[in-house]
């Protein structure tokens, strides 16, 4: 930086016109180590990285927001939000509205439930060690969901979810494999649902340990200690209440409280809405502090014998949260997308990250936005404004639509997921959240890069398999905007 911003120096010679003269070469000097800074900076920006033309400045949003001609023009507006998500409810098998399941619970639509999720495997399996999961283990698992003692009718439970926790196809911990030595993509991992989730109990393991459970956008087997029981109207209501805070950061954490251990340094997640306590007594601590560096929302537990109650508890001011859903644009769809850049990719939510779908999920959900769970869902929602390609459809044709892709547009190839965030260089740029990533390199051998986490390529060049790309095997583009003849 700036000479001037350092020490002085005592010069080893006198005299006011030396003196001047050196002030005036030292102004003449001065600008060029800002000068230079900046060529500096330019020059980091324009670096490669290891991923094919991937330069470092594509790795922050602000590079690609400036380019944006109309950055902060919304989107969807706040009604065209409810809007849309009214008709997903309505219109998209996918979501479930648990409020309407029938109460009481007939037996033959519970094992229905159970069974579409929990059939038993038909390929091998491995465990952490690499060893083959024997039969005997998946025998005993269809023994645990205990379909032979579902009632011929039984009452409908609701609960509220008080922890992040995972959702699984069967009721165990037990993490299994397709192949030995590959331990990432845990085959009995779901999904997971978040501290305030909604769920509807359809039926519970022979050990009591686990709950099946709907929820709006899932139906699968969770820890029955991470849910707690409550009557209908104060379930359904929670996620209603206002006014509230949503999290817009990755994630966030309650502070930490040895008063009250059940809601001490929760993670809550992008999107997680949660009720303001507006009258809590100014002066009144919570669980030990002093609450006006923070806010105070209200939480679910769960007590002793299983029942739901809901205790204050701490988010403080400088987490990124907001006290609304976000405005849709351009800009903030970037933003929100970055705020995940490097994390490890979780598949189902595993590693208290997120997977593909469930990337997409969390940066939409604060907008308020709501999305089915999985890919194969998503890719087919006819709520959404769809592009649909066939397997027969042409690079060209799938080519001319890529160049037309806006950011936040939404591209998908079998089993995978990405965000369109801009063209630049004669490519189109994506942020995803993945577990491979493969390309050509110079020489024209494949390039293996393994990157496993949330991060930005572009689509061109990415393979699928050996012989195809991305674009080839594009099955269809979700759009996120007004549509035509929609009231």
């Amino acid at each position: 930086m700036s000479a001037l911003n350092g020490p002085s120096i005592a010069l080893p010679w006198a005299g006011h016109r030396r003196q001047a003269t050196w002030m005036a070469v030292l102004l003449l000097v001065l600008p060029l180590p800002a000068l230079h800074a900046d060529a500096i900076e330019h020059a980091d920006g324009d670096t490669p990285t290891a991923v094919i033309d991937v330069r470092q400045a594509d790795l922050t949003p602000d590079h690609w927001v400036a380019v944006l001609p109309a950055a902060e023009r919304v989107v969807l507006d706040r009604a065209g939000v409810a809007a849309q998500n009214a008709r997903m409810r309505s219109g998209d098998a996918a979501i479930h509205d648990i409020g309407a399941l029938p109460d009481p619970l007939p037996r033959a639509f519970v094992r229905e439930q159970v069974q579409a999720l929990s059939a038993p495997p038909t390929r091998a399996l491995f465990d952490e060690q690499g060893t083959p999961v024997p039969k005997k283990t998946l025998d005993a698992l269809q023994q645990a969901i205990a379909l032979d003692a579902v009632p011929a009718t039984q009452p409908l439970r609701y609960g509220l979810v008080v922890h992040r926790a995972a959702l699984r196809t069967f009721p165990t911990r037990l993490r299994v494999f397709s192949r030995a030595g590959e331990t990432d993509i845990d085959r009995f991992q779901e999904s997971a649902l978040f501290p305030g989730d909604a769920v509807a109990v359809l039926h519970r393991s022979r050990d009591g340990q686990w709950l099946f459970v709907a929820s709006e956008r899932y139906a699968a087997w969770i820890e029955a200690a991470y849910v707690a029981l409550g009557d209908r109207g104060t379930v359904l209501g929670y996620a209603a209440r206002a006014p509230y805070v949503v999290v817009t950061g990755a994630t966030v954490h309650t502070t930490y409280t040895p008063e009250e251990p059940r809601v001490s340094a929760l993670q809550l997640d992008m999107g997680v809405r949660l009720p303001l306590r507006a009258d809590w007594p100014p002066m009144q601590a919570v669980n030990g502090q002093h609450p006006y560096t923070s806010h105070v929302v209200d939480l679910p537990v769960r007590n002793a014998d299983g029942s739901l109650a809901l205790v204050p508890a701490l988010i403080p001011r400088s987490a990124d949260v907001s006290d609304d859903y976000l405005p849709l644009t351009q800009a903030n769809l970037v933003r929100q997308a970055f705020k995940f850049l490097g994390e490890r990719y979780g598949w189902g939510h595993s590693y208290d990250a997120r997977d593909c779908s469930g990337f997409v999920s969390e940066v939409y959900r604060s907008f308020g936005v709501l999305l089915p769970r999985n890919t194969r869902d998503q890719a087919v929602s006819p709520v959404l404004d769809r592009i649909a390609f066939a397997p027969g459809d042409s690079r060209e044709k799938r080519m001319a639509a890529v160049r037309e892709l806006q950011p936040g547009d939404l591209v998908y190839i079998p089993g995978h997921v990405m965000v369109a965030l801009g063209h630049q260089r004669g490519q189109t740029f994506m942020i995803h959240d993945t577990n491979g990533g493969s390309w050509r390199g110079a020489d024209g051998a494949i390039v293996h890069a393994g990157l496993n986490g949330v991060s930005v390529t572009p689509i061109e060049p990415m393979l699928f398999g050996e012989a195809e790309t991305y674009v080839d095997r594009i099955t269809s583009i979700q759009r996120i905007r007004p549509r035509a003849g929609t009231p």
